[in-house]
C-alpha cells in the first residue's frame, strides 16, 4: 500500500480482490503503485485511481473497461443495499465504485467496508 492510498480504499480493495483468481492476483500486485486521484462528491466513497503503469503488469482483463471484481453488500439486518465494483481499463485498476440499490439504507464506502469485513 502506498501512502497515497487511504485505508478505507485499501481495505475495500483487499476484501473485493480476495480470491486466487488470476485477475484478482494481478490486480493485487498493482495496489502498491496505486493512489487516489479523486473521489465522488456525493459522499458514497467511490474512488478514482492513478496508477504508475510502468511499475505494474496489466491484469488479463482485456483492452476495454470491465468490472474485474464485485462484492454484494449484506447489512447486519440481512438486507442487500448495494455492491462494490472494481473497474479496470486495459487491465489496470481504474476505479472502485460504491453502488446503492436502496433508498432506505445509506451505502457509503465506510458502511461497505464494515459489511465486507463481517463477511470475511
Amino acid at each position: 500500500m502506498t501512502e497515497s492510498l487511504p485505508a478505507d480504499v485499501a481495505d475495500a480493495l483487499a476484501a473485493v480482490l480476495n480470491t486466487d483468481n488470476p485477475v484478482h492476483v494481478a490486480l493485487r500486485r498493482q495496489v502498491p503503485h496505486l493512489s487516489v486521484r479523486g473521489r465522488c462528491t456525493c459522499g458514497c466513497g467511490t474512488a478514482y485511481f492513478e496508477l504508475d503503469t510502468s511499475k505494474a503488469e496489466p491484469a488479463p482483463t482485456g483492452p476495454s473497461t470491465v468490472v474485474a471484481a464485485e462484492a454484494q453488500l449484506v447489512s447486519e439486518a440481512g438486507e442487500c443495499p448495494g455492491e462494490v465494483l472494481v473497474f479496470t481499463q486495459g487491465g489496470y485498476l481504474s476505479w472502485l465504485e460504491v453502488c446503492s440499490w436502496s433508498d432506505d439504507v445509506e451505502v457509503t464506502l465506510a458502511a461497505a467496508r464494515r459489511w465486507l469485513q463481517t463477511r470475511s
